[in-house]
């Protein structure tokens, strides 16, 4: 019953056709969006990339309406016809070929299709019914339905304007390898058994972190790459084992010079991709104001809530859960929820949980009444001191306050946690994809401490400090600052960049800071540091993260869905059911041997 393409040649889209093309002759090709049988009429929405187009099979074509009989939703159809304007009362406004309709003289089945595991048509009316792993298992059925052809789209939309507006700023785009050596970067590493160099691994790239440096060392000084990353870290929801970054380098710039480049980056998409304009300059916050205020080196400046210290009035309190905080050389922290006097125990409980996720032992709380304080931890604070905390915290009549008292950072991450939860409780964070708050995170700390105790890089090796920081990195590297920026926006990190470093005896001395000693960082490191010794212009840059940033812009839940074929949580594929395991002959091919059974590939 199949036909093949034959002599057939698509001469219109779908969604092309107007009123203007009234008495043409067509040929359409595509899948079957709908039938509707009426008796002696039978109307298929036939559907192509472009959109929908609403065929008419009359009834006095008998052998035409028997090829048609068995077609069902998802065939694949070739059908000529004339267009013919549709009657005024049956214009369908919503389409772009809605005025029009083709009538159908020839019909080609070149593919048929069994019912889908899901509805393609209808999807958003069955959205509850159908699990991400259905979709996962069936992509390319996913791909076909127009809200995700409508991301893949806008994919490419933001993609090309970067290129267009990068090109324009005088950056070339460099391809960088995908098979690397091993380097720590801040995750691990997903690695390549070399065949022709058995017991030798290459490393699949983090990003072209190093790769991107040596081409300022080789001139090109302004370098872009739509860069794919892999890591193998554990996942969530904006984050997938392997992802799309607008990767940049600049030469002789500092962080004013990158912050630029990247707003006026952002500018041009907004206006080329959504019609919207973008004011700059972004506003900037240091890492500790960042914390301090928000609670997070992330914050969403879609809404207030801003945190309190509360240190000094509860020093003088009796509550011995803040007052043994205080003398330990802790915190205390609060948070006022407009109105939250409102909020039932329950509730409070609530974003309790948040809180001790985060590491809190508790989360204190009081509301202020007609009467005072009252309710919690109230009674700890009487009278004068009940309205010297009222003035630290600008609590108002009706409104909650909720408190942290803990050593380090706990309560500001605690608390900032909370006010996220916040945010989504009241509603402050509603309207996505239609208030764009970006900012700027500076200042972070070069180093900070891993599990045991040991300096690590708080985000990677290849920061320069900031200068007036340098001298104390062999005697106090916590206090060293990087200079290190996150671009933020809505509460997500989007991009991560730095100046780098540039001479060989500061990469030294930041890799000794980290246990790394001049043997080791030659024998790692080598390649570049010899680089270093030829010349090394500053330089610095940043890659904003693709994926994320089309979530942010378009208004999304979880970077899979601006994803063509992404992984599950557990970094598995579905669809084509990686990863795999290889037979015992490929294991013998490359050297390797498991201390698992073999298993079936």
């Amino acid at each position: 019953m199949l036909d093949d393409l034959g002599g057939w040649r698509r001469s219109a889209d779908c969604a092309a056709l107007r009123d203007t093309d009234a008495g043409r002759e067509v040929t359409l090709m595509g899948w079957v969006h709908r039938r509707r049988d009426h008796g002696n009429l039978v109307f298929v929405d036939l559907r192509d990339r472009s959109g929908l187009c609403q065929v008419v099979f009359p009834g006095e074509d008998e052998a035409l309406r028997e090829r048609l009989k068995p077609v069902r939703s998802e065939w694949v159809l070739g059908v000529r016809g004339r267009v013919r304007p549709r009657p005024a009362e049956m214009v369908n406004s919503e389409l772009p070929s809605g005025a029009v309709e083709l009538v159908a003289e020839e019909l080609s089945v070149l593919a048929s299709c069994p019912t889908p595991p899901f509805p393609i048509e209808s999807f958003p009316e069955h959205a509850g019914e159908v699990s991400d792993d259905l979709r996962l298992k069936y992509r390319y059925l996913d791909l076909r339905r127009r809200e995700m052809q409508a991301r893949m789209r806008f994919r490419h939309a933001v993609t090309l304007a970067v290129r267009r507006h990068l090109d324009g700023e005088g950056f070339l785009e460099i391809e960088t390898p995908m098979l690397i050596r091993s380097t720590p970067e801040g995750a691990r590493d997903y690695v390549v058994p070399s065949r022709v160099q058995p017991g030798h691994f290459y490393a699949l790239p983090q990003s072209p972190q190093l790769y991107k440096q040596l081409l300022m060392v080789a001139g090109y000084e302004k370098y872009f790459q739509i860069a794919r990353c892999l890591r193998d870290e554990d996942l969530r929801g904006d984050r997938q084992p392997e992802h799309t970054q607008i990767d940049m380098e600049m030469s002789f710039v500092g962080e004013d010079e990158v912050f630029a480049v990247v707003e006026r980056m952002l500018q041009a998409v907004l206006r080329e991709v959504l019609g919207r304009e973008l004011a700059l300059p972004f506003p900037r916050l240091s890492y500790a104001e960042a914390m301090a205020r928000f609670g997070s080196d992330k914050p969403d400046l879609r809404f207030g809530l801003e945190l309190r210290d509360l240190g000094a009035v509860a020093a003088k309190s009796e509550f011995a859960a803040f007052t043994g905080v205080l003398a330990g050389g802790g915190s205390v922290r609060g948070l006022v929820v407009p109105s939250g006097g409102a909020f039932s125990r329950k509730e409070i409980d609530e974003l309790e949980a948040v809180a001790r996720t985060y590491k809190a032992k508790g989360l204190a709380w009081l509301k202020r009444g007609p009467e005072g304080l009252g309710g919690g931890v109230a009674k700890f604070f009487p009278g004068a001191l009940g309205e010297s905390l009222i003035a630290a915290s600008g609590l108002g009549e009706g409104d909650l306050l909720l408190m942290v008292g803990d050593q380090g950072e706990t309560p500001a991450i605690a608390l900032g946690a909370v006010r996220s939860a916040l945010g989504a409780k009241l509603g402050l964070t509603a309207g996505a994809g239609q208030d764009f708050r970006f900012l700027w995170v500076h200042r972070f700390p070069m180093f900070e401490r891993d599990e045991q105790g040991a300096w690590q890089a708080m985000h990677h090796l290849f920061t320069m400090p900031h200068p007036e920081d340098l001298s104390l990195l062999e005697t106090d590297p916590g206090r060293v600052h990087g200079q290190l920026y996150d671009l933020v926006c809505n509460g997500v990190e989007l991009a991560s960049g730095s100046i780098r470093i540039h001479r060989r005896d500061i990469q030294e001395r930041v890799m000794a800071v980290v246990g790394i000693d001049k043997a080791e960082a030659e024998r790692r490191f080598g390649f570049l540091l010899g680089a270093f010794d030829y010349g090394a212009p500053p330089h610095g840059g940043i890659a904003p993260g693709l994926d994320r940033l089309l979530m942010v812009l378009d208004g999304g839940q979880s970077i899979r869905d601006y994803i063509a074929f992404p992984k599950t949580l557990q970094g598995k594929c579905l669809m084509v059911g990686s990863p795999a395991p290889l037979d015992a002959a490929q294991l013998a091919e490359l050297e390797l041997q498991l201390r698992i059974p073999v298993q079936e590939a």
